[in-house]
């Protein structure tokens, strides 16, 4: 692959990873303990409310707390995949099938800078 094309998807992969933990700081903190790993907030809506009222509110901040956990760890492991891509790109491995070692093909990098395997060994996996 032409150099060009590689620092292009480099920086791509760089808006990505940004744009990614820009929108996790809205509901979640990077975990000082694991690298790479974000603990999402328990939402706060209305602490001033009582009785009846508390208690819908209190419903409303668990079930907004259950949706962010599968939104978190999506972002987590796409955030993860981006910083490999990139690790690669300094190694000079970027665009190599993790599986068979193969060329990914450039259009496939295009559409998805961060893949991990070849259009053959993802329908394989899948």
């Amino acid at each position: 692959m032409e150099e060009s094309f590689i620092i292009k998807q480099k920086q791509r992969l760089q808006e990505e990873k940004k744009l990614l933990e820009k929108g996790l700081e809205t509901f979640a903190k990077r975990d000082p303990e694991i690298k790479g790993n974000w603990n999402s907030m328990f939402p706060e809506f209305g602490a001033s409310e009582t009785g009846g009222s508390r208690m819908e509110v209190a419903q409303d901040e668990v079930e907004e707390y259950l949706k962010r956990l599968p939104l978190e760890q999506a972002m987590e492991i796409k955030l993860q995949n981006i910083e490999k891509a990139i690790k690669k790109i300094s190694q000079k491995k970027y665009g190599k099938c993790e599986k068979c070692n193969k060329n990914i093909a450039r259009e496939r990098l295009e559409v998805h800078p961060s893949a991990k395997f070849c259009t053959k060994c993802q329908h394989a996996i899948l």
